[in-house]
């Protein structure tokens, strides 16, 4: 039975994957998550439904629109792959579960900014608020490993920490970055939420030297840091504990 529930998660997670590609790209431009149907953004050419099949779809027509041959971007079926699996990891780790649905909201979340930070370099508010405002509300009734006051005092950490550093920084640190900390640490609590910047800054620092040695940028170089958040987030979510008793039993 587990193993058919996996697979059921995992398939929703690729439907909802797919959407979730729509809403990223959609909504910073302020266009309808609705209307028109999806469609080839070089000819305009309606999708059809076998061209709609997560995944498959871009294997079946090799990567390119069947009507214009323009190459399709391999973010489409890479994050819907990777939203499948969340879904099922989700599953697998909390069951069905109060927290299992708060967590499989907060992947629907990281999954939409993530594909919105690598188009255009935007986390939109029309995004955030409404996750910040679920989270803020539910995680009164439902907080099964930190307190209701743990999750506010992510939630100021997170805002007043990244906010501080923008101000510093003079811009070092975007607007978007800074809100999405605010709902990342209100949604982990506080001890979660240090795991997830120190993996972020791990991450997004090592992007971008890699970035400057094979492309020969300065250090102005814009690096998208939503994706980085994410990573870490998740990665806090699922190991989050265990990183932190290894940390104190290693070296207290």
């Amino acid at each position: 039975m587990d193993s058919i529930n996996l697979a059921v998660f995992f398939l929703f997670g690729l439907i909802f994957g797919s959407f979730f590609n729509v809403v990223g790209l959609r909504i910073p431009e302020k266009r309808s998550v609705i209307t028109p149907p999806s469609h080839c953004p070089k000819c305009g050419k309606q999708l059809t439904p076998i061209d709609l099949i997560p995944v498959l779809s871009y294997l079946f027509i090799g990567g390119k629109c069947r009507q214009c041959k323009a190459g399709i971007s391999p973010v489409y079926p890479i994050m819907e792959f990777i939203t499948g699996s969340l879904f099922a990891a989700t599953y697998y780790i909390y069951g069905f579960t109060a927290e299992m649905w708060m967590t499989l909201l907060f992947v629907s979340l990281l999954v939409i900014i993530t594909v919105s930070d690598l188009a255009y370099r935007i986390i939109p508010d029309k995004v955030l608020l409404p996750f910040f405002i679920t989270f803020l509300i539910a995680r009164f009734f439902i907080h099964p490993h930190e307190t209701y006051v743990s999750h506010l005092i992510g939630m100021v950490l997170g805002f007043s920490i990244f906010f501080g550093i923008a101000l510093i920084s003079r811009g070092g640190m975007g607007g978007g970055d800074i809100k999405l900390f605010t709902v990342v640490g209100l949604f982990l609590g506080y001890p979660l939420l240090f795991v997830t910047i120190l993996f972020s800054t791990f991450l997004g620092t090592l992007y971008g030297i890699l970035v400057m040695i094979i492309h020969g940028s300065g250090r102005k170089t814009e690096v998208p840091f939503g994706p980085f958040i994410a990573v870490a987030a998740m990665l806090a979510v699922y190991k989050g504990y265990d990183i932190i008793s290894w940390y104190f039993n290693r070296f207290f």
